[in-house]
């Protein structure tokens, strides 16, 4: 097919499939029960704990029964905690009992934490103590009594406790419209918003994720990514089960945790963002460990170097693949396929995958644009949200009355119908594969009474893609504030990675002529040195 204009009408070859996350793992568990399905990725040297596919869902099917004693069907269950298998349990059992997963970032202080629990209305939270001197358990306490809706709270380190409470009788009747997870999201507010996922969406994306990923029977599959993004929790812990493969969650990033697991538990498929595998290649282990089971290497989460792809795969001896999405599209879009050309792989974000349109439109008329023209890239398809948890405005800003979901991110489609990002309509900032927006940073300064004006804005970094800047304009009489004092007053106040590592100070901003801060302006300033 030879395009004319940067619209891809979505590929029928491979159907959308009527099925729940729950079906999935029992259709797995009856073809292959004896086979390994999940595996817990800590450090060693003791033995690591390993389910079969029968084990994983007698003990997800455990977990409903455990849900249902305390929740109803339809009801909102968060989780804090990093890439537990327990976790993966919990999220099988919620998609069993019917209840929605509320995914939540384990780097969240008190205030982050009490929005998505308020704004989720969430019933019940799985937590751990602490992480990564995060103080959890902590932060939850002092902000539970404004939360009239938590009724339950459960530590991991209780789980068996959790797990004796199991009520009796059969599992409700789950349907693939169901909303399976909130995930949380921002646009330009700053305001996280909950994109509602349903069975259906996040499924079909990972089993079509899967396809092109080239996921074969039996792989062995290593999860670095964060559960609570869509890259762990669907695309690996759904995609292995599609792949009847096996999934291994890693505790936490550590590269050379990385190394010894790909040469010890023979690993053949991955996932990363670019700053993990650049960390993996720059570790003194990599020279020395047993690589040779790694088939192919899945990136995304950020613009991926084009010289990033070629050092991987000259440099490991494997294939690149490249997702492009968000999470308000269960998550993926486009994708290239490892048999792509090098030069496909290194500067495209791939084509659109099956069962869905998309298109890239001028942002003021809407029209298509000719193939090579920047507009913005839109898709439409069976993975589109059900829209942002109590927020119809929002959702009706995202996704328009066709159905189209607009992803804010400036991109063009050439005749094959392989697509490049070249910007983004929105301010967002992707650093390291997290997604930063910058409303909620400066919100937060413009509490501190020494700033007068503020902007954050992401300026280019080679390790990080991203990396995050802060301009400010000190109020009368605070001289004195350096930027040491403004970032201990974010790092206190939000996740550690939100906060500024560039500062500038200035006597006045570059505007338009209706006030508004011109960030590009600072941007280049910055990028020039001149800040």
């Amino acid at each position: 097919m030879t395009l004319t204009t940067s619209y891809w009408p979505a590929d029928t070859s491979e159907p959308v499939l009527e099925a729940t996350v729950g079906e999935i793992l029992r259709d797995a568990a009856a073809t292959v029960p004896d086979r390994i399905a999940l595996v817990a990725g800590g450090p060693g040297p003791a033995p690591r704990r390993r389910w079969t596919y029968a084990e994983m869902l007698a003990q997800s099917e455990a977990v409903a029964h455990a849900l249902l004693a305390r929740f109803q069907p339809g009801e909102r269950v968060a989780v804090w905690a990093p890439n537990l298998p327990e976790w993966v349990l919990l999220e099988f059992g919620a998609a069993l009992a019917g209840v929605v997963l509320v995914t939540v970032n384990p780097a969240y202080r008190a205030k982050e934490l009490a929005y998505v629990l308020r704004q989720s209305r969430a019933s019940g939270i799985f937590l751990v103590d602490e992480f990564r001197g995060n103080p959890m358990a902590a932060s939850l306490a002092e902000v539970h009594a404004d939360l009239p809706d938590l009724g339950h709270v459960v530590r991991f380190a209780e789980w068996d406790d959790f797990m004796d409470g199991g009520a009796a009788g059969d599992l409700p009747m789950v349907r693939p419209e169901d909303p399976a997870q909130i995930q949380y999201t921002s646009g330009t507010t700053g305001f996280p918003k909950g994109a509602l996922l349903h069975h259906r969406g996040i499924v079909n994306n990972a089993r079509l994720t899967a396809l092109r990923f080239e996921v074969g029977d039996g792989d062995v599959w290593l999860n670095p990514m964060p559960l609570f993004h869509t890259g762990g929790c669907v695309l690996a812990a759904l995609g292995t089960v599609w792949g009847r493969a096996t999934h291994i969650p890693l505790l936490a990033f550590d590269p050379g945790l990385v190394l010894e697991l790909i040469e010890t538990e023979r690993i053949d498929l991955m996932g990363g963002v670019p700053t993990m595998l650049i960390a993996m290649m720059e570790h003194p282990d990599f020279a020395t460990r047993d690589l040779s089971s790694l088939r192919a290497v899945l990136s995304g989460g950020s613009t991926v170097p084009a010289e990033l792809v070629r050092r991987i795969e000259a440099g490991v001896g494997v294939r690149f693949g490249i997702v492009f999405g968000q999470t308000e599209a269960s998550p993926v879009i486009t994708q290239t396929c490892l048999d792509d050309t090098p030069e496909d792989k290194a500067e495209t974000i791939g084509r659109p995958q099956p069962q869905q349109d998309v298109k890239i439109v001028d942002p003021e008329s809407g029209q298509t644009v000719p193939v090579d023209a920047i507009g913005e890239i839109c898709a439409r398809g069976y993975n589109v949200m059900l829209g942002y948890f109590d927020m119809p405005e929002a959702t009706a800003e995202t996704v328009d009355a066709d159905g189209w979901l607009h992803t804010g991110d400036l991109a063009t489609m050439d005749e094959r119908g392989y697509c490049r990002i070249v910007g983004r309509l929105k301010d967002m900032i992707i650093r390291g594969g997290e997604n930063i927006y910058p409303r909620e940073v400066e919100e937060l300064l413009f509490t501190h009474p020494a700033v007068a004006d503020v902007a954050v804005l992401g300026i280019p970094d080679p390790l990080m893609g991203e990396e995050v800047a802060c301009v400010v304009r000190l109020a009368p009489g605070h001289d004195h504030v350096t930027a040491i004092d403004l970032r201990s007053f974010v790092r206190e106040r939000l996740a550690p990675q939100k906060a500024p590592r560039r500062w500038a100070f200035v006597d006045e901003f570059p505007q338009t002529p209706s006030g508004k801060i011109q960030k590009f302006v600072l941007r280049d300033r910055f990028v020039a040195g001149d800040l």
